[in-house]
């Protein structure tokens, strides 16, 4: 009969992991408006000026500021400039150009007089009230970026504005971190799809649909395997298909040391060095396997609801987030509603729910073992008993990841 080795802590569980495991230099070129929440790999450089010609910033007359320095003063239009067309012609002395916001100021002028200076500004010649200073109403060529000017490097997530101002300037592809490819098997006898109406002994599958959405959430691409029955040959055939296709692979349920716990003897068949981790001190979580197969990550989790939660929260996701070079998530400080507890010595892992009390945040513990999903329902983060302290009194202030 097997036994649990000696259990890691968290933190000792995740050190041995990283020992062996180096994220790998995942890139693609995507269109750029497809690029959103991504990270840059690649450092860009403007390959122009922007804006590429002086423009309006208002709807008005282009002029030149020392010949409306005396207003009031009435001068001729010499044209009416397009929005999207080019001037026709320099702006003489003693004249002036009507023009829109965004419009190409011509040659001679040098500032703009907005409509609201103005008397009859659709007249042939235009009476301005107030004089208006050189440069004002203007923004210049290459005034917002330079041509050759460094714009975002790598490590950056690409943010709305980022899209349009790339755009903008004609970089309409770009390198990115791409997303890894995460393969998640179901393991049990006793379960059935969750299409399906189960029959006595059985449950409908849900953690497959819950790792998918949280391998989605961490910026991945999740693929399903569906059920694969507690079966040697059956698991082990299923596995190495998906791990060949896979950038991580997910095994769930059979990570224990029960008789018909076959993951972590199987997932060592998948590569060196295989199984590292076996077992970690934390509640739920316990039977959490850390694998590394021919450099590719590898997790073992438990079968219940809360547990694969959990230990996909605190040990695949940021395994997920390093391969895009996404950042890890903040966590909030709140005060403990009520006194918690930890009887084993475990870290344990307390779902909590968070209420605003006179202007201050609270976490209120819910209970229920690792089976339950109506604390998953409720839960909006986890607080850490540390292992060995025992508990942590009300009104303590305590961090809390949140779900």
């Amino acid at each position: 009969m097997r036994t649990w080795p000696k259990l890691l802590s968290a933190a000792e569980a995740r050190a041995r992991f990283d020992a062996h495991w180096t994220p790998s230099e995942f890139t693609e070129r995507l269109p750029t408006p497809e690029a959103l929440g991504r990270v840059l790999a690649e450092a860009l450089v403007s390959p122009e000026d922007l804006p590429p010609y002086d423009r309006s910033l208002m709807d008005g007359f282009a002029v030149r500021a020392a010949e409306v320095a005396v207003a009031p003063v009435t001068l001729p239009v010499q044209e009416d400039i397009a929005m999207g067309a080019a001037y026709v012609q320099p702006l003489q002395p003693g004249r002036v150009s009507r023009i829109p916001t965004g419009g190409m100021l011509p040659a001679g002028a040098d500032a703009v007089a907005p409509i609201e200076l103005t008397e009859d500004p659709e007249a042939e010649a235009i009476h301005f009230l107030e004089p208006v200073a050189a440069g004002r109403n203007v923004i210049r060529a290459g005034e917002d970026v330079r041509c050759g000017q460094a714009l975002i490097g790598p490590g950056h997530r690409l943010r709305p504005a980022d899209i349009g101002a790339l755009m903008g300037l004609g970089l309409t592809d770009i390198s990115v971190y791409r997303r890894p490819r995460v393969h998640i098997i179901s393991t049990g006898d006793e379960i059935v799809p969750a299409t399906e109406t189960p029959p006595a002994g059985k449950i409908r599958d849900m953690n497959s649909y819950s790792l998918a959405a949280m391998v989605e959430a961490a910026g991945g691409v999740a693929i399903r395997e569906g059920i694969v029955a507690d079966e040697w040959e059956t698991l082990l055939t299923a596995a190495r298909r998906a791990f060949a296709a896979a950038d991580v692979l997910i095994l769930n349920a059979g990570s224990s040391v029960g008789k018909r716990d076959l993951v972590a003897p199987l997932i060592n068949r998948l590569g060196e060095p295989g199984v590292l981790v076996h077992g970690v001190n934390i509640r739920p979580g316990k039977p959490t396997v850390f694998a590394v197969c021919e450099g590719k990550p590898v997790f073992g989790l438990p079968g219940q609801p809360v547990s694969v939660l959990n230990t996909f929260e605190l040990f695949v996701a940021p395994v997920l987030r390093r391969v895009q070079r996404l950042p890890e998530p903040a966590t909030v400080t709140a005060r403990l509603a009520e006194e918690i507890r930890s009887a084993d010595g475990r870290e344990d892992h307390v779902r909590v729910i968070l209420e605003a009390r006179d202007g201050e945040r609270w976490a209120r513990p819910l209970y229920g073992v690792s089976a339950m999903i109506r604390t998953l329902l409720h839960a909006d983060g986890i607080t850490v008993i540390p292992a060995g302290q025992g508990g942590i009194p009300e009104g303590s202030e305590v961090q809390v990841r949140l779900l």
